[in-house]
């Protein structure tokens, strides 16, 4: 192991998405040196194209942000699209010593970036800097969650076994979750519970709309354990429920939820139904010409779920029994940004290709 003062100066740009957040987190925690977050944020000017923005960091709102200012870091880990014009500032700022490693895409150009992590969803075209995990790298630490679950399995020991956590989404920019759809996943999770004789322990999210939950909540008449989510609760179940339940019922407009649920190892149930649109399959010249423009970051494709879940089910992670245990995607992830920092750029060289399933092998 390097000493202190041979380690990389790491920053993470934390944004407004806790999705994105955790994963930066997670991804910093996993390398083991020591990181500084820089929370942004962002004025009117960030709703311009990346590609015209370029370089450059006038989309920030500095009276928001913290400051950026030397000595500049030798890795920054950032995500999602409006981060990534600051994160290139950056290696701007550093005579381009900086190297970027960016968690789900970019929309711009994809050759600006030393290493993007992302997964089937987001639809980022294949390319030698681009490594794609089966799932996102947030996870709830094991001792997080068994003490979680010291904290909630007196609270719900009255409860018959098997606990099936419910763990509900809600409104995206990819699914809308109305009331006749918690209905149908009330009375799914209703069902199942009955014909096993267990328990329900429902978990609300941020995104659930309030007449959905109670429209879930009209077809359950089993015992059960509610949790409507709020802000900054400290009495949140939701890491007790992951350490506690016996099996999940998961919806599929979320990639964190199913993540989080198969980390456990224990049976998980997807939830699907239709979403807001489908993803356009292009004949091949067009296809070809929509990759070259998602590349450049001129276009963003709508998010492909049914390509995600259909991983999921390929590698044996839901829907069925027993089920796979998820591949360590976050270790490949890591031991790709070690390359990276070490110089060994060839170990880089094959990752649009290269699977967690490979990464087992």
């Amino acid at each position: 192991m390097a000493d202190a003062a041979s380690r990389p100066r790491v920053w993470v740009l934390l944004g407004e998405g806790a999705g994105g957040n955790a994963q930066m987190i997670a991804l910093a925690e996993a390398l083991g040196w020591a990181y500084e977050t820089r929370q942004l944020a962002w004025n009117r000017l960030n709703h311009l194209p990346n590609p015209l923005i370029g370089a450059r960091a006038f989309t920030l709102d500095r009276r928001r942000s913290d400051r950026l200012t030397p000595p500049w870091p030798d890795l920054v880990i950032a995500a999602s699209r409006r981060s990534a014009p600051i994160a290139r500032w950056i290696k701007r700022q550093s005579g381009g010593q900086t190297r970027l490693v960016h968690l789900l895409h970019t929309q711009m150009s994809l050759h600006a970036f030393d290493l993007v992590v992302t997964q089937a969803q987001f639809r980022v075209p294949a390319a030698p800097n681009v490594l794609r995990t089966t799932l996102p790298l947030n996870r709830i630490s094991t001792a997080r969650r068994a003490e979680a679950g010291r904290r909630w399995a007196a609270r719900l020991a009255g409860l018959p076994r098997p606990w099936i956590a419910v763990l509900v989404g809600g409104n995206s920019s990819s699914y809308r979750l109305d009331a006749r759809t918690a209905a149908e996943l009330g009375e799914a999770a209703n069902r199942q519970a009955a014909g096993l004789a267990g328990s329900l322990l429902i978990t609300t999210s941020r995104r659930t709309p309030a007449a959905s939950t109670d429209a879930l909540m009209a077809r359950i008449d089993v015992p059960h354990h509610l949790y409507r989510w709020r802000a900054e609760d400290a009495d949140n179940p939701y890491a007790g429920y992951l350490a506690l339940a016996d099996r999940f019922i998961v919806t599929g407009d979320s990639a964190s939820l199913p993540a989080e649920a198969c980390a456990t190892g224990r049976p998980v149930q997807l939830f699907e139904w239709a979403p807001r649109k489908r993803p356009r399959r292009l004949p091949a010249l067009a296809s070809r010409i929509h990759d070259r423009l998602v590349y450049a970051g001129w276009i963003k494709p709508r998010r492909d779920f049914a390509a995600f879940h259909a991983t999921l089910r390929a590698q044996g992670l839901v829907d069925r029994e027993p089920s796979a245990r998820p591949a360590d995607d976050l270790a490949v992830v890591v031991e790709a940004v070690q390359a990276l920092m070490t110089g060994q750029d060839s170990r880089t060289a094959n990752l649009s290709t290269r699977q967690p399933s490979d990464a087992r092998s």
